[in-house]
């Protein structure tokens, strides 16, 4: 970053009221930082070119998953913040737009490039090899933003839940996660498992409102809860080992989630939270406290751009014919630094670039009019977020499709339906009072 990106940052951490709570900010940046390090680290590309999963080669290392899959902590510091926002800024559209703005135009700006670039790719005809493995890859992680999405549009309702039951509210949506995996594996019921998206994340959502009202007193007893429970489950049922998807699995912790992802989660939460004392100690440091900033304020470009490079540090090596050892060989383990080292340079790159659209603007005057517009354009915007990261960018030009919620849907619908719901959410924001 250059000097007037540093100073920036350095005039936000000194502006930071004493009542901010640093140590959710930290947990931010290092779960997102962690997932990015996970994913360089599980791609297992051969000289071939084609793309495997280190878990899958070495299975051993799932286990590793139990402290490393750290998606559940961000959900949670999600939770944290979204009801501290909304508790300052009720209006449900006023709400959305101001939790969107930097969540959604870093992720269109992505699929735009990434859409045009496909588009070109394939008219060459292009799209062969690592590249065509590249394009059906690079969306993956926007699973992530879809289910985010979903969260800060349950905010509302679920945070009136909370003021009212506490716990009884987090209760009920374990309850449902319950529910689902006993209809799904005694009674066999089909597609009910799809319910957990909803049932888990919003679960590990809710821990944060309880979190932001002071309410988890025990983080050692929630931490042993979700430990203990997930380890039976996972020993006692048909819960894979690792908690996150592996190619081929028949049953997976993460899509959909199951009640052992619920109970890692509560266990994550747990362990961050009994770790709360010196955390807040380290990032009351200046200097951690600045770098904690100055990562926020890239944090969702570095996440949107971190496949991308990692996936061109590969392509390089295959056309520059720098050899490719087998996965998990001693040669191929010498090399990851090397390959996280050029991962990162070349996501710094990529962030430079992008991170302007990150930059939030200025706000909106509040808001009471437009919550029907803005309900409709952030189920428009999930529901094309959420299509892409499952259709790819592959096979553009001739129709290629996957099902969402039982519809087919097609990367330019999908890509239709995200922008289309963005601009919504947009307008809604702006709509005055008369």
């Amino acid at each position: 970053m250059g000097s007037s990106s540093r100073l920036s940052a350095r005039d936000l951490a000194a502006a930071t009221p004493a009542t901010r709570d640093r140590y959710i900010d930290l947990l931010r940046v290092a779960s997102l930082a962690v997932v990015v390090l996970g994913h360089w680290l599980m791609a297992a590309v051969g000289a071939d070119g084609q793309v495997g999963n280190l878990l899958a080669v070495v299975p051993e290392l799932q286990l590793v998953t139990w402290v490393f899959q750290v998606m559940p902590v961000f959900f949670f510091v999600g939770g944290f913040s979204h009801a501290l926002a909304h508790r300052s800024r009720p209006a449900y559209a006023s709400f959305l737009r101001a939790r969107l703005q930097r969540l959604l135009r870093p992720t269109m700006v992505f699929v735009g490039v990434w859409g045009v670039a496909a588009l070109v790719l394939q008219l060459t005809g292009a799209d062969g090899g690592l590249t065509g493995v590249v394009l059906r890859l690079v969306t993956q992680p926007l699973w992530f933003i879809g289910i985010y999405l979903a969260m800060v549009a349950f905010t509302p309702p679920l945070l009136r839940l909370h003021e009212r039951w506490g716990w009884g509210a987090f209760a009920a949506l374990a309850g449902g996660a319950v529910a689902v995996d006993v209809l799904r594996f005694a009674a066999g019921v089909p597609f009910v498992e799809f319910l957990n998206f909803a049932f888990v994340w919003l679960a590990v959502h809710q821990l944060g409102f309880l979190r932001a009202d002071g309410m988890i007193r025990r983080p050692a007893l929630l931490a042993g809860a979700g430990l203990l429970g997930a380890t039976a489950l996972v020993t006692l049922g048909p819960y894979p080992l690792s908690m996150v998807g592996m190619p081929g699995e028949k049953v997976s912790n993460m899509a959909p989630p199951t009640l052992a992802l619920l109970c890692h989660g509560l266990w994550l939460v747990g362990a961050v939270e009994l770790l709360k004392g010196p955390g807040a100690r380290l990032v009351a440091r200046a200097g951690v406290w600045r770098a904690v900033v100055a990562a926020n304020g890239i944090a969702m470009t570095a996440f949107l751009w971190h496949l991308t490079a990692m996936l061109g540090v590969y392509g390089a090596m295959l056309a520059s014919g720098i050899g490719l050892p087998a996965p998990a060989s001693g040669a191929w383990w010498a090399q990851v630094p090397l390959r996280i080292g050029a991962a990162a340079v070349l996501t710094a790159v990529l962030v430079a670039v992008f991170r302007r659209f990150e930059a939030p603007p200025p706000p909106a005057p509040p808001t009471t009019s437009g919550g029907p517009l803005a309900a409709l354009g952030i189920t428009l915007a999930l529901l094309g977020v959420l299509g892409l990261s499952m259709t790819g960018f592959g096979g553009l030009l001739t129709g290629h499709s996957a099902t969402l919620i039982a519809v087919p849907v097609t990367a330019p619908a999908a890509v239709g339906l995200a922008l289309a719901g963005w601009l919504l959410v947009e307008r809604a924001g702006r709509i005055r009072s008369r």
